[in-house]
């Protein structure tokens, strides 16, 4: 080899192999500090683009457990409201059954009609304020709900409203119902009767379509999570394998500055070769 000081070749080799170092440094650091193996597309557009596309499916299932779970309470205040109907039916059922009895006197019969009218009242409360979100699915003209199922809001889980107002299609019992004559009282227990059994055929359908929502809920939960993991395994770096490289990698950095070093001082060697 010529020796020169012009072209100091083993300084420019030195310094190659030490800025290759420092660059896999860099990238060791980044990786650590990141937590990413791919933290952009210039590393591998390809493994990046896939990975991009799968956060954005995890994440638009985010909105679809949000659906979900309004779905679910909406329902659930709903299944509420319809419990506490079944139960003020029995116990009007009660007081028609009590004044059904003929040998009543006037002013029993007149309480007892004024605990039935106030059953009556608490029942039409109940279903007036069971809304949830602005939502009530048990009064007139309710409120059906259709939640999202996928990602692409192209499938929806739907539960039907069910009418458990007076008057309605599930509570035949009128908003104006009496018991205050023995006749009203006997006809009243039929109407009471069909009530209660339309009234558990509607609860028994929102029960059914929480269950639904929830199972669903379920299941879009470990989907997002298997996503997720997925995404990991696509991008995540090995900590313990980097860790384990940085130090590989600061050991070579100090062994590359002193072969520079080294290198850089061989110039002058040249000098004694003129004393």
């Amino acid at each position: 080899m010529t020796n020169s000081v012009n072209t100091n070749v083993s300084a420019m080799v030195a310094l190659q192999n030490l800025n290759m170092t420092n660059a896999d440094l860099a990238k060791t650091q980044g990786r650590i500090n990141t937590g990413l193996r791919i933290a952009n597309a210039k590393e591998n557009g390809a493994v990046w683009a896939i990975a991009q596309n799968q956060r954005a499916a995890s994440q638009s299932l985010n909105a679809v457990r949000e659906s979900l779970q309004r779905g679910q309470s909406t329902v659930d205040v709903a299944i509420s409201a319809g419990e506490t109907v079944s139960d003020l039916l029995l116990q009007m059922k009660e007081k028609a059954l009590a004044a059904a009895d003929a040998s009543l006197d006037t002013n029993s019969r007149t309480a007892l009609n004024e605990d039935f009218k106030a059953l009556r009242d608490q029942l039409a409360k109940a279903v007036n304020n069971a809304e949830f979100n602005g939502i009530n699915m048990v009064k007139t003209g309710g409120v059906t709900i259709a939640a999202l199922a996928n990602s692409d809001a192209t499938a929806k889980i739907t539960v039907a409203a069910q009418s458990l107002a007076l008057g309605g299609a599930n509570v035949s019992v009128t908003a104006t119902a009496t018991i205050g004559t023995l006749t009203t009282a006997t006809s009243m227990i039929t109407s009471v009767n069909n009530s209660i059994v339309a009234v558990s055929t509607a609860l028994s359908k929102l029960g059914t379509g929480s269950k639904s929502l929830q199972s669903h809920l379920d299941f879009v939960n470990k989907l997002q999570d298997s996503i997720d993991a997925g995404v990991g395994n696509l991008v995540d770096a090995d900590l313990a394998k980097e860790s384990a490289k940085l130090q590989s990698l600061q050991t070579k950095q100090q062994l590359g500055v002193q072969a520079l070093g080294i290198a850089n001082q061989s110039s002058s060697i040249l000098l004694g070769l003129f004393r």
